[in-house]
Order: structure tokens, then sequence, then C-alpha cells
């Protein structure tokens, strides 16, 4: 199975074009990461006037997302050159 994967040429193709996009756009990970980050203080100060557990799921989830995108992004811009 992970031959098939090693030896595809369509996976091999769009994961250049996701790098070359990336490259000229180091810092668009950390970017979206802190909009997630606020988005999520905002969510949980309307949560703590309208207390609800889909709205504090949501704030918890887009906190961590915004984290780790924006972490992940800090890590690839050093690979992806200047």
């Amino acid at each position: 199975m992970f031959k098939r994967i090693d030896e595809s040429n369509w996976l091999a193709n769009r994961i250049a074009s996701f790098s070359e996009f990336m490259a000229k756009r180091r810092g668009l990970p950390v970017v979206i990461g802190i909009i997630f980050v606020v988005v999520s203080f905002v969510l949980q100060l309307i949560d703590v006037y309208a207390t609800s557990q889909i709205l504090h799921l949501i704030g918890v989830i887009t906190l961590n997302v915004g984290i780790l995108m924006a972490l992940i992004g800090l890590l690839l811009a050093d690979p992806l050159g200047k």
C-alpha cells in the first residue's frame, strides 16, 4: 500500500505545488492561527454571558486549532526558505 503512495505522481505533484504555494506565503499559517485564536477569544467572551455548551466547544476547538496552526507555520517557515 505504501509503495503505491510513494510512486503516486498525482500526490507528488500536489505536494510540490503546495510547497511552492507555501514558499511564497511563509507567514500565512501563523496569521491564520492568530485569527483562530482571536476568534476563540471572542467566542469565549460571548460564552461567559450566554452560557452554551456548543459555543464553549467551538471556542475550545478554535483555540487549539489556532495554536497548532501557528506552531506548524513557525516550524515550516524555516524549511520553506527565504
